[in-house]
């Protein structure tokens, strides 16, 4: 917390307006209450002149460079995890200035009820970026696939198995004569998607290479590649945020939702907090993990007997178990820079 700071502002930003709620430190009056641009320029004019304040703003798109910018100006801010203020987002009058209001009231009560998030650095967040680009292609070709193998399978006919990469010259010479002229360019556009997203594994391989050795330890997980470590040393950047590496599993919403209340406590779904995309990646690695003919593995030996419990639900349990248990010991790893010892627990 900085020294001098005697006023508290609530920023509800939008697009092309944000407003702004003041109060005064330590009594909670009013101030001011107002709108300003959600632009460097007006920003800056409005806070440049201000003694040091605490600005709590949610996080969001403009999060990153207004927090920035604030700081070089002098104030307190504080980035709130919007997903845990129920109280403003799930309010039943909800509205911008209200919104700024209560942004301002909690942050001068009890900062920690806005749960802040810390953004990582500009050079993280750049390279995230090529594995947040790769997983839109990915997803798109996904889609356009599956569009192809639905319309051709409402014809009577079917397209032959096969990876996705490699879907567009498979089924170059077998589309129906009725679709041909509609899906030839689909396929044409999977082929350049496939393409560019061999472009960006290599970008991305080159990148690890180049900035983070810490990346290398984390692959020797087998059925984590480079691409999952990537992810993952710059979605958490900094391994001392977590005091124990068993944290990192609720950090990245791979524990079960409670309900509790009086002598009923039941457990529900995962929470999915924290970064989807890494997550994902991390139940991608987790089901590769217990694919059958996959390598043997403390991990893997430790999913089956979850799935081995039986019941619908087993597998799924298991999948999510082993995420949540690999993202645990990809923290031990980053920390300790050893490699992964498939059978170290059999073996003992």
């Amino acid at each position: 917390m900085q020294h001098g700071i005697t006023a508290v502002v609530g920023l509800d930003v939008g697009d092309d307006w944000s407003h702004m709620y003041a109060v005064e430190l330590a009594t909670g009056e009013v101030l001011e209450e107002g709108r300003v641009r959600t632009r460097r320029d007006a920003l800056r004019e409005v806070f440049a002149s201000r003694p040091p304040a605490r600005v709590a703003l949610e996080v969001g798109t403009h999060s990153r460079w207004m927090q920035a910018l604030l700081l070089s100006l002098g104030h307190e801010v504080l980035v709130a995890d919007a997903r845990k203020l129920r109280m403003i987002w799930q309010g039943t009058n909800k509205q911008d200035r209200l919104d700024a209001r209560s942004l301002a009231r909690v942050a001068r009560l009890d900062p920690q009820l806005l749960y802040p998030v810390r953004h990582r650095s500009a050079q993280a967040q750049s390279d995230l970026s090529l594995i947040r680009v790769r997983d839109q292609l990915v997803r798109t070709r996904v889609k356009l696939v599956t569009m192809v193998r639905s319309m051709v399978k409402a014809t009577g006919e079917r397209l032959p198995s096969c990876a996705t990469d490699r879907f567009a010259e498979r089924v170059a010479g077998v589309l129906p004569e009725s679709l041909r002229e509609s899906l030839e360019p689909v396929c044409a556009l999977v082929a350049e998607l496939s393409r560019a997203i061999a472009r960006l594994d290599v970008r991305i391989e080159a990148v690890a290479r180049a900035r983070y050795p810490q990346v290398w330890p984390l692959t020797t997980v087998r059925g984590v590649a480079v691409l999952t470590a990537l992810a993952y040393v710059l979605v958490l950047e900094d391994p001392a945020r977590f005091a124990r590496s068993r944290d990192v599993g609720p950090a990245l919403g791979l524990v079960p939702r409670r309900d509790q209340s009086g002598a009923t406590d039941r457990q529900l779904g995962i929470t999915k907090t924290g970064d989807g995309l890494l997550r994902r990646l991390l139940v991608e690695c987790a089901q590769h993990i217990l694919r059958e003919g996959s390598a043997d593995s403390d991990l893997k030996r430790w999913g089956m007997a979850i799935a081995a419990r039986g019941g619908g639900k087993a597998k799924r349990r298991a999948v999510v178990a082993v995420a949540r248990k690999v993202a645990v010991l990809l923290h031990r790893l980053w920390v300790t820079q050893e490699d992964y010892v498939p059978l170290r627990n059999s073996a003992a």
